[in-house]
């Protein structure tokens, strides 16, 4: 596989606009700055030879979403590529009367946008859910049940939708390397959360 230049003024300018957009965020289950998760998206990404573009919408991929960025500022910065990428990632999280929308009904829209996106936007969910896993993971050792209490959902769902994730990501990328590490990942969680219990 060929080597991915991680540094570009694009790169550099897409660090930026995650820091500053998400802010003060901070991760649910551990209370870090949530800057470093889209870090770790966006390494992941460079770390398997995927492209500058993917690693950017890595950075960029819970802008829109959890901040309310335009998509067409990010087509202006990033292209049009990026911006494709962040808009097939990015849950409709309320309605038009600002009602929130269930849990169940976003992440089976979120895997019926997967299905006929890029290969690169498959890619960028593969590393945004394999962060999670092992964030969770981590988080479980740590904390044990209480981790739940700051998610939407327990570890049954959460843990059916990342198999979900898993699933399609064989179909879309086949054997690919980060496909075989989310599984891993996603294996682990299952694991731990048998050892830490449901309830």
């Amino acid at each position: 596989m060929k080597r991915v230049e991680g540094y570009s003024e694009k790169y550099d300018e897409g660090l930026r606009v995650a820091t500053v957009e998400h802010g003060d965020q901070t991760r649910k289950g551990s209370g870090l700055p949530y800057v470093i998760h889209p870090v770790h998206v966006s390494v992941i990404l460079l770390r398997h030879g995927f492209s500058q573009e993917a690693a950017i919408a890595g950075l960029l991929h819970d802008v829109v979403e959890d901040q309310g960025y335009r998509l067409s500022e990010i087509e202006a910065r990033f292209g049009a590529r990026v911006a494709e990428m962040v808009a097939v990632l990015s849950e409709r999280k309320t309605d038009t009367d600002g009602v929130k929308r269930p849990w169940e009904l976003r992440k089976q829209e979120a895997l019926q946008q997967l299905r006929s996106a890029s290969r690169e936007t498959v890619a960028v969910k593969c590393a945004d859910t394999l962060h999670n896993a092992r964030s969770f993971v981590h988080d479980l050792r740590q904390q044990g049940l209480d981790v739940w209490q700051h998610f939407n959902r327990g570890p049954q769902l959460q843990l059916t939708y990342y198999n979900q994730v898993v699933e399609l990501a064989r179909e879309r990328l086949g054997a690919h390397a980060l496909v075989t590490e989310l599984a891993q990942a996603v294996s682990e969680l299952a694991s731990v959360i048998d050892d830490t219990g449901t309830t």
